[in-house]
């Protein structure tokens, strides 16, 4: 199966897209992550829903994490109001990396293995229309066909393999 066959439409922010809205959009649709594009539209980061987790805590708790366990709970549900008037620019790690972009043709092996080495709970998927001396697709103009996330390769991997649905649980 081809990168291209997996490829789903997915939530997309940009980079000055607020904050509390892609944390909200992340929790509605129980996303592992979010795609962030630049201006121009091009895949730029994926801000993973852990790192918008992290923008939440304090600082101080960060730095001191038995601090945690002393903060009432009242405290404690006003965290999100740290997303108020930031970006998601803003949220993004400053070793943020461009997303791991696999090409329309790859294999499903071939996902699997950016994905892994990228440690990244999704990949988008572009067809690159430049074709070079070669004869092969590469280069600028590339066109965002869709993302496959971890979930969504693992369930297809499994189907290949036969071994679909999900398995009693015993206790």
């Amino acid at each position: 199966m081809r990168a291209r066959e997996l490829a789903v439409g997915y939530e997309a922010v940009h980079m000055d897209s607020g904050a509390l809205a892609a944390a909200r959009l992340m929790a509605e649709h129980r996303l592992p992550g979010l795609l962030v594009l630049d201006a121009a539209g091009e895949p730029k980061a994926i801000l993973p829903a852990s790192q918008m987790v992290k923008v939440l805590v304090p600082r101080y708790v960060l730095d001191d994490p038995t601090l945690a366990s002393v903060v009432d709970e009242h405290h404690a549900d006003r965290f999100c109001e740290a997303l108020a008037g930031r970006t998601v620019g803003d949220c993004l790690p400053s070793s943020a990396m461009p997303p791991p972009m696999a090409d329309a043709d790859d294999t499903a092996l071939e996902v699997a293995t950016l994905m892994a080495r990228a440690r990244s709970p999704l990949v988008a998927v572009a067809e690159h229309t430049r074709t070079g001396a070669d004869g092969r697709k590469h280069g600028g103009g590339a066109h965002l066909l869709g993302v496959i996330t971890a979930s969504h390769l693992l369930h297809v991997l499994l189907d290949a393999a036969g071994v679909a649905g999900v398995p009693e649980v015993t206790e």
